[in-house]
């Protein structure tokens, strides 16, 4: 070879080399709750039983300020985007079954980032990001292989969302008998051991459980008979996940790749019902809320030999931050058109360096927001969420959609979490100026949201499918 086309080769090869060494990068899994209380884990001194979760907290990092967003459908966007929901208009509610819209297609998402350094990808469970258009399917979306529902609030036994099948492997549908959180387990697990070896593994394991209808084999219920339903059978359900969740750690275990493998756990967002179903322990109210119960779940980081055991992370994390943190330890490129809203945090986790994240748009929506910086929280219209959080999936948009009238008086609220994690305590009217600084802030926020997507009713004409995600 001549010297020039030496060079031109070595400077291709500089430009396609991943970041991180091949040897260096991590298989990564995610998992993923969906709507368990901050106090229901065994590390938080909960009712439920979570060994397995138990194990891994206290083997890597405990993540104590950890945020995402009140509800599934956002959290899940901000997770495989690195970008607020307000981007791009998915900030007000869930995508329900018969909504046209989904993810946007020109988001690049985590998988299709990590495919593009090299990595094989997985889902595995609740996808809830669209589904009525194939270009928003898993398998679109950067994912090698797809395996669960959906739709949220599936029956974990049928495997249904009303009267169509809701269970697909590859996009494609399925029917098979078994408990879908034993499913998702034992699915997950086998993707572990049928993955290229040649490659690193990216699996999302998004479960359903513990969400509503809170349904689970005796088994799992029997050891907590002395609750009252519907907290029995949840905390089953907690307890269920947990031995899926060590279902896929065994097999990390016996493929003999569990020290390169990087595991994070995290709720989508705060209990629901707190106090009858869920528990968030000291924080305030749960799912469908701007408060602290709404928005600040259990996380665990764990990579053996990279991430000290006992580490406690007590500084603010969000979920946008794993977009780019992952990207840059899969060694992907984090060039992109779209800004990110999420910051590398792995030195904050490795090496207990400072957290780059000191503000934290909690949410915009136009009935309510709320942001963190530093210490201070301002709440605007909290109370507006809350008044509708019985039917928390649809909380932040029936508040918005409440008339004048029935809005309530315009509230503002403002937190010092250090001394006040709780929000107990309103300081609003001793710090004017605080109130004024993060008005300011929220306001730039929504003054720059895309309009948000909600379809609460179906279209005139909708008939539900036999199979969701496919046509009749």
């Amino acid at each position: 070879m001549s010297p020039a086309r030496l060079a031109a080769a070595l400077v291709v090869a500089a430009f396609a080399a991943p970041v991180a060494a091949a040897a260096d990068r991590p298989n990564i899994v995610y998992l993923l709750a969906d709507d368990l209380g901050n106090a229901d884990v065994g590390w938080r001194g909960g009712d439920a039983k979570t060994p397995r979760l138990d194990k891994l907290a206290e083997g890597g990092a405990k993540l104590d300020q950890f945020y995402v967003l009140p509800l599934c459908s956002p959290t899940r966007a901000a997770l495989l985007t690195g970008r607020y929901p307000i981007r791009y208009g998915l900030q007000l509610s869930v995508v329900r079954p018969w909504a046209s819209y989904g993810l946007p297609v020109d988001e690049r998402t985590l998988p299709q980032a990590l495919k593009e350094a090299g990595y094989q990808t997985a889902v595995c469970g609740k996808w809830h990001l669209g589904h009525n258009d194939p270009k928003y399917l898993p398998t679109r979306r950067g994912f090698d292989r797809q395996y669960g529902c959906f739709n949220g609030a599936i029956d974990y036994f049928t495997h249904k969302r009303g009267d169509g099948l809701d269970w697909h492997r590859d996009d494609k549908a399925l029917e098979e008998d078994g408990y879908a959180t034993d499913l998702i387990g034992r699915e997950a697990a086998r993707l572990v051991r049928g993955r290229d070896k040649a490659k690193p593994l990216f699996l999302y394991v998004p479960f359903t459980a513990p969400h509503d209808p809170h349904q689970v084999p005796d088994d799992y219920k029997k050891p907590y008979a002395r609750f009252p339903e519907p907290r029995r059978s949840y905390l089953g359900m907690v307890a269920a996940m947990d031995a899926a969740v060590g279902r896929v750690v065994d097999a990390l275990d016996a493929e003999g790749i569990r020290g390169d493998t990087l595991i994070l756990f995290s709720s989508d967002n705060g209990g629901n019902v707190p106090g009858k179903v869920s528990d968030n322990g000291k924080l305030r109210a749960g799912k469908g809320t701007l408060y602290e119960g709404g928005v600040r779940v259990p996380a665990i980081a764990n990579w053996p030999g990279k991430v000290r055991p006992g580490t406690v992370v007590d500084q603010p994390v969000h979920v946008t931050d794993w977009y780019p943190t992952l990207l840059k330890l899969g060694g992907a490129k984090l060039d992109q058109p779209l800004p990110l809203d999420g910051h590398d945090v792995w030195p904050v986790i490795s090496d207990g360096r400072k957290s780059p994240r000191q503000e934290v748009l909690l949410n915009t929506t136009p009935a309510a927001g709320a942001i963190r910086v530093g210490d201070w929280k301002l709440v605007l219209n909290g109370a507006r969420a809350q008044k509708e959080a019985g039917g928390a999936d649809e909380a932040p948009a029936k508040a918005a959609a409440l008339p004048p009238e029935k809005m309530g008086p315009e509230s503002t609220e403002l937190f010092d979490l250090a001394a006040d994690p709780g929000e107990q305590t309103n300081l609003a009217a001793k710090h004017p100026d605080k109130v004024a600084e993060l008005k300011a802030k929220l306001a730039g926020y929504a003054k720059a949201a895309a309009p948000p997507r909600y379809e609460g009713a179906p279209a005139p004409g909708f008939k539900p499918p036999k199979v969701w995600g496919q046509p009749d």
